[in-house]
């Protein structure tokens, strides 16, 4: 088998190439439990085979919430997909509500989760889901099937047959499985990605990854149900890398630690995290030390790849790598070859810093809808540039539209999405996806991203925040006149407020409570400030834990278009606010 073109083609490949004894590898009750690519494909079949006496035709959907990846996830879906059916990842921290949303729009018929939390979530919606024929579950849970009694079901082999003959039937066009993203409307849009999608952008990105195939570790912690961990596990599967799961994000380090991983994918916020630490502990160190380490990072900081700074440069850096880097490479399990970056912005620093180091950090850019990578750094042949994304995928095509939108031509663009020909075609236009994002390509191919066109925002753990969402919730409140949600690429959505100054002193006057007369009185009035402080619990409960407001500052003037917080539809102007209000935001992000 030389070609791969659908998803479960991967499993098989690698145990007709690689046979490895570690394929996926889990921690449980402390101890790590490999499963090889034997085990793996066997039990996937039993998965498909335990899924046909269930009942599950071609095109019915799967639904898969976990809330930490782990080998059963890969299990069930190429059991899914080996059927002709899909499967329907989910985020485990979204709301309830969101919950029964996705399960109803993409009809699942079972689900699969991980653990009580999620399983609790199913349950009390799971009356409102008419599709829902039952629930297994990963862990050992009162009260729910164990997801083993399918595979028990999958025990007796007599029906591989069929389970065969429907593996034959799909073809590479056909869908493979529905991402669900939060819209700006507040409503998920289900990304409908076929074989082709993940596997040719699996295919693809592979060219770009400079590890040893059959020899090298990898350490996935990122969310599976998001496409970009997911199709790096496809590429890892095609590679033959042996795969970690980390228990979570709690533990990396000392997973790291454990594990020894030549390669991981991050997300900046978690880059981040690592970087403020050592810096921390460099901080705390005295004497000749402490001027050794931050010599080390100041010139980490000036970093150029390719020995652009010159010998001199070079022969400093050696130094510091000795001293200095060679130490955080330690803390990361001192093997790691290279970090895939994505899923939101990196700052410039960050990837001088950790290249100077040797921990490889290649940014590329992606998005759902183009499963997920367009562009990616790469440190050979040249292929590597600090404040861009890296070159086009092999067999894309990127185009810059007029306005300075990023358009997308390529094998992994998506079909569209689910239910939804209106927004499909709102994105998908001769061919080519509009992307929402504005960018430029330089004369050596790099491509680099200034902005994003739409008003949705990652926070630096590269989980999207849709700020209108969020401010039309908030403002139901009767103490709010006008939000504005901020956090582009900080760790956390926060926001500026100003408050309903007439309903605060009519409120202060019925509770007989002294509030102050101007509006600067009242905005740093401490029974104010808690009363706000209740108004936004109580609407954060609406949203996902990534999303919610965990600052706030108060204005004290009024918003007006005169004044140009606001255009003459009553639209907010965010940079001018954000411009307007630099003290308070430096006063939440430090």
């Amino acid at each position: 088998m030389n070609t791969i073109t659908r998803l479960f083609d991967f499993p098989h490949y690698q145990l007709e190439k690689y046979n490895l004894d570690k394929a996926l590898i889990t921690k449980y009750d402390g101890e790590w439990v490999a499963t090889s690519t034997k085990e793996y494909v066997e039990k996937a079949n039993k998965i498909s085979r335990g899924l046909l006496r269930l009942g599950v035709k071609p095109n019915d959907k799967v639904a898969i919430i976990s809330t930490n990846n782990r080998t059963e996830w890969n299990i069930v879906d190429i059991g899914v997909l080996q059927i002709a059916a899909q499967d329907v990842p989910i985020y485990p921290t979204i709301s309830q509500e969101d919950y029964e949303y996705v399960l109803n729009h993409s009809e699942s018929v079972y689900c699969f989760v991980s653990d009580d939390e999620v399983l609790q979530k199913v349950k009390n919606i799971k009356d409102n889901v008419p599709s829902l024929k039952g629930v297994y579950s990963f862990n050992d849970l009162d009260g729910c099937d164990s997801w083993n009694k399918v595979l028990e079901l999958g025990t007796d082999d007599s029906n591989q047959e069929e389970v065969e003959k429907l593996m034959a039937s799909v073809k590479e066009d056909d869908l493979a499985t529905l991402i669900y993203t939060s819209g700006t409307t507040g409503r998920p849009k289900g990304v409908m990605l076929s074989h082709k999608n993940v596997v040719s952008n699996a295919l693809a990105s592979s060219t770009r990854f400079p590890i040893v195939d059959g020899e090298t570790k990898a350490l996935s912690f990122l969310p599976v149900c998001h496409i970009y961990e997911r199709m790096l596990m496809y590429l890892y599967q095609y590679r033959g890398v042996t795969i970690y799961f980390a228990e979570s994000l709690e533990t990396i380090s000392d997973n790291l630690k454990e594990v020894h991983p030549d390669v991981m994918s991050a997300v900046p916020r978690l880059l981040e995290k690592v970087y403020d630490k050592i810096i921390a502990k460099g901080t705390d160190l005295t004497g000749i030390k402490k001027k050794l380490f931050f010599w080390a990072v100041d010139l980490g900081l000036q970093y150029e790849p390719y020995g652009a700074n010159g010998w001199w440069y070079e022969k400093k850096l050696g130094i510091a790598r000795k001293l200095i880097f060679s130490k955080w490479q330690e803390a990361l399990g001192g093997n790691l070859k290279v970090i895939a970056s994505g899923s939101a912005a990196l700052q410039s620093r960050l990837a001088r810093v950790f290249n100077a180091a040797e921990l490889n950090v290649m940014e590329g850019y992606g998005l759902t809808e183009t499963s997920p990578v367009v562009s990616v750094n790469d440190s050979r042949d040249r292929g590597f540039k600090i404040g861009t994304v890296g070159k086009v995928l092999p067999d894309t095509e990127v185009k810059i539209a007029k306005d300075g939108e990023i358009l997308v031509k390529g094998p992994q663009v998506m079909m569209g999405y689910y239910k939804d020909e209106e927004k499909s075609n709102e994105v998908l236009q001769n061919g080519y996806f509009h992307t929402g994002d504005i960018g430029e390509i330089d004369s050596e191919g790099f491509l680099r991203i200034t902005d994003r066109k739409k008003e949705m925002f990652k926070t630096s753990g590269g989980k999207y925040v849709a700020p209108q969402v969020i401010e039309n919730a908030m403002k139901q409140s009767r103490f709010i006149e006008q939000i504005m949600v901020i956090g582009d690429g900080e760790k956390m959505p926060a926001a500026f407020i100003q408050l309903n100054f007439e309903f605060v002193k009519d409120w202060a006057d019925r509770k007989d409570i002294a509030i102050g007369t101007t509006n600067e009185e009242i905005i740093n009035n401490q029974i104010i400030i808690d009363r706000i402080q209740e108004e936004v619990d109580e609407h954060n409960e609406k949203f996902g834990k990534w999303e919610r407001i965990k600052r706030f500052e108060l204005t004290a003037d009024e918003w007006s278009i005169e004044a140009e917080h606001l255009t003459p539809t009553m639209k907010l102007k965010r940079k001018v606010i954000k411009a307007k209000y630099q003290d308070l935001y430096s006063k939440i992000y430090g």
